[in-house]
């Protein structure tokens, strides 16, 4: 049999071709991170907030607690409730635990509340109920967790929390 090689050795001429397209493709991307380096120098990116905008009260203490001193997105009112600064999509969210041991009067219900109007209620006290969704709140918007009673309720197992999810841009 006869040796025969598996590639035929590359002449000098084909060494001399890609050689000076090696170094226009590395020319060319020295050109571009420099003038990318320069655009993120001279126009800086928009810092975001290190952390979401969002606050929960619950289940202990008993109090709102916000991710930041001051939050971009909702503040408290005296009453509790929350009060919407900025437009967006929100996602609120709890739980509500119904204290079996209550010997009271009025029914079980809970109600989640956009300017005093109801967005849901919850009224079955055998289980921990989930409350919230994702709601369109606009700036001004006040929402409030509402109880027929407050000893219906087990407040180290009751809490509830919003999040800015998206900004929304609202056409007026």
């Amino acid at each position: 049999m006869e040796d025969l090689p598996l590639h035929q050795p590359s002449s000098q001429g084909a060494q001399r071709c890609w050689r000076p397209q090696l170094l226009y493709t590395a020319l060319v991307l020295l050109v571009l991170c420099s003038c990318g380096a320069l655009i993120f120098t001279f126009f800086p990116v928009k810092k975001t907030a290190n952390e979401p905008c969002m606050a929960r009260f619950g289940p202990l203490p008993l109090k709102w607690q916000m991710t930041s001193p001051e939050p971009l997105c909702i503040n408290t009112t005296s009453d509790w409730k929350l009060k919407i600064l900025q437009n967006g999509l929100y996602l609120i969210y709890g739980e509500v635990a119904f204290d079996a041991t209550y010997k009271g009067w009025a029914p079980f219900a809970a109600q989640l509340c956009k300017n005093e109007r109801v967005l849901q209620t919850v009224t079955n006290s055998s289980q921990v109920q989930a409350i919230g969704g994702t709601y369109e709140l606009r700036t001004g918007d006040t929402i409030d967790l509402i109880f027929n009673s407050e000893d219906q309720v087990l407040t180290n197992n009751t809490y509830w929390g919003i999040i800015l999810v998206a900004n929304l841009q609202f056409i007026s």
